[in-house]
């Protein structure tokens, strides 16, 4: 099998997207810290793909995440303050097609983390005013 179908099957699926899938993760921190951990997960397709159902998008979904490989224990390992539940988020967030599997995100999501990203910066950018040293006094008479 051609990985180009893999490719394209994702693509369709990228295609499929929804802005809704923010709503996953704002305002859960621990969703965040997957999304951004994921994007920097080193992946690699199977060297052989098995034939792609044609069956329905959740097996041909399956499929495309069948095929690659990552270290899942190293994944969990780089997200911080990792609990039990982590595996189980992680989880959900591939199955809301909020995480690829080619390390990518939602492009939705990936907005929304810049945005916040910006936001913080330029929040911090106002309240942080550069220190200015005082002026020497002298005694002059």
């Amino acid at each position: 099998m051609s990985r180009c179908i893999w490719t394209e099957k994702l693509d369709y699926f990228k295609g499929l997207e929804r802005p809704e899938a923010v709503l996953l993760i704002a305002g859960s921190s621990q969703l965040v810290r997957i999304a951004v951990a994921w994007r920097d997960t080193r992946i690699s397709k199977a060297r052989r793909l098995t034939k792609s159902p044609r069956k329905s998008d959740e097996a041909v979904w399956r499929w495309l995440w069948e095929s690659v490989r990552y270290s899942r224990k190293d994944l969990l390992a780089r997200i911080p303050l990792s609990d039990s539940r982590t595996p189980r988020d992680f989880d959900a967030l591939v199955a809301n097609r909020v995480l690829y599997p080619d390390g990518t995100l939602n492009s939705f999501v990936e907005r929304y983390l810049r945005e916040r990203v910006l936001t913080i910066f330029k929040a911090r950018s106002k309240n942080h005013r550069p220190r200015v040293p005082a002026r020497r006094q002298t005694n002059r008479a």
